[in-house]
């Protein structure tokens, strides 16, 4: 399937993305101190408010052993109405309260209405390079990566990625995006700190054993948040059918969903919205071909699958906490490798 223009979740109309970035000291660890490798990334779901113009969406947990806030209230109703952002494991509590502040600065409605918002906060764990529990990531952070949103999006160790790692080398933000029939896209949006030194794929290559190397590693536990966002107009069914496909992407790339991985992907549609002031949907029109729900399926794996392999191929080494290393892919060796496959 062919790619959006930016190759990136931000081809679906209205979706933009922002990220904090925290790179601070070197050397032994200092609690509260350093060295600093974490960050926080948001994703805006459309152009409008979107606790007004509340989104279709759904939740799948192929593993869960992580955190993925919010996600009960998405589970039952149906609907997305903050944004979206990833932080690591121990920042959760202080980015959900900042989008609480983000959320009531943008509906001082809110309260008169007595209502409560749930924001939508997915982790991973970066201590293997990060000072996780200085919890560095702070209010001003948010609101950063809020105001930094746009249609470009930088991958590899940024905001939420910084400190990651997955499949034995060093991870972070991947995205990709996929175009069906009828004008509609798909794009994926990951943060990855998964999987093993032996199991990355790539194409069915077994990379990850070819590549090994006799160095420390994060090990084969850890966690991905998948963000999938569509302007398909599919129904919260059709999207929890949607996100359920993301664990055969992370199958294509090596991923056994690891005993303490929290594997847990949200999907949105940016039409099919309701409104708060009418509790009545602005558009109404849902897909009914096989055909087409096909292709979305399809989508969502390939981007997924491209995601991942992003966050991996845009990463470079990085030195953490104690010195912890997390090393890049090699990637003329893997490229030698893929050419030798006859995967090139």
């Amino acid at each position: 399937m062919d790619s959006g223009e930016q190759d990136a979740i931000t081809d679906v109309p209205g979706v933009s993305v922002g990220h904090a970035t925290l790179i601070q000291g070197t050397g032994k660890l200092v609690p509260g101190h350093g060295p600093v490798r974490t960050g926080v990334t948001v994703i805006l779901p459309h152009d409008k408010n979107v606790y007004e113009e509340k989104l279709r969406a759904a939740v799948h947990v192929q593993n869960g052993a992580g955190e993925l806030t919010g996600a009960l209230q998405v589970m039952e109703w149906g609907l997305l109405e903050t944004p979206i952002a990833l932080t690591n494991t121990l920042n959760v509590g202080l980015v959900h309260d900042a989008i609480v502040d983000y959320m009531l600065n943008q509906n001082p409605s809110i309260v008169d209405r007595d209502e409560v918002i749930l924001p939508v906060v997915g982790e991973c764990d970066d201590r293997y390079l990060n000072d996780i529990r200085g919890r560095h990531v702070k209010r001003e952070h948010v609101f950063e990566a809020i105001k930094a949103a746009g249609r470009r999006v930088t991958e590899g160790s940024v905001g939420a990625g910084t400190g990651m790692s997955a499949l034995g080398f060093k991870a972070g933000i991947g995205t990709a995006s996929r175009k069906t029939t009828g004008d509609f896209v798909l794009g994926a949006l990951v943060v990855a700190n998964f999987g093993g030194d032996r199991d990355l794929c790539v194409d069915g290559v077994p990379l990850g054993r070819k590549l090994q190397r006799d160095n420390d590693s994060p090990g084969d536990d850890g966690s991905i948040i998948t963000v999938i966002a569509t302007n398909a107009p599919l129904t919260s069914s059709q999207l929890r059918r949607v996100a359920a496909r993301v664990p055969l992407a992370l199958g294509k790339v090596g991923s056994i969903s690891s005993n303490s991985s929290g594997d847990i992907s949200i999907a949105f549609s940016t039409v099919g919205r309701v409104s708060v002031s009418s509790a009545s949907a602005i558009t109404s029109t849902e897909i009914t071909s096989a055909k087409t729900l096909n292709e979305l399926f399809r989508a969502t794996v390939e981007a997924t699958e491209e995601a991942i392999l992003n966050s991996i191929f845009a990463s470079d080494t990085m030195k953490g906490r104690d010195d912890n290393v997390s090393r890049g892919l090699p990637i003329d060796e893997t490229l030698e490798i893929m050419r030798r496959q006859g995967r090139m």
